[in-house]
């Protein structure tokens, strides 16, 4: 299997040298599935986040049972999934390598032109 360019299931949506930011789309289609990526290189190393929106349908719930769940956990438990074909987890995890070298190398390069 290779690596695609441009790679199904994967944009990337801004670049700022040391950030790296790609939406990763769901398999299903569903652009509420999706979920997006941040590479980021700070001053000691380099950090990965993953986040989505999530949306609850709140009005299926029990209004009483939810808060009664707030008020002892602290939080209400909501679970997002992304569905990635073959082809898509590997255009995922070759994304992620490859942006993690980018931003360490700029990093890198920015460091040592500023000393």
């Amino acid at each position: 299997m290779k690596n695609q360019k441009p790679a199904m299931g994967v944009m990337q949506t801004h670049e700022w040298g040391d950030v790296k930011v790609y939406k990763i789309t769901c398999d299903c289609g569903d652009d509420g599935h999706a979920h997006n990526l941040w590479v980021e290189a700070d001053s000691s190393n380099v950090v990965v986040s993953i986040n989505t929106q999530l949306k609850s349908n709140w009005y299926q719930f029990s209004r009483w049972k939810t808060i009664w769940t707030l008020m002892t956990k602290g939080f209400v438990d909501i679970e997002e999934s992304v569905i990635m074909n073959e082809q898509q987890a590997y255009n995922y995890a070759n994304t992620l390598l490859s942006a993690v070298n980018d931003v360490k190398e700029f990093k890198n390069a920015n460091s040592k032109a500023n000393s």
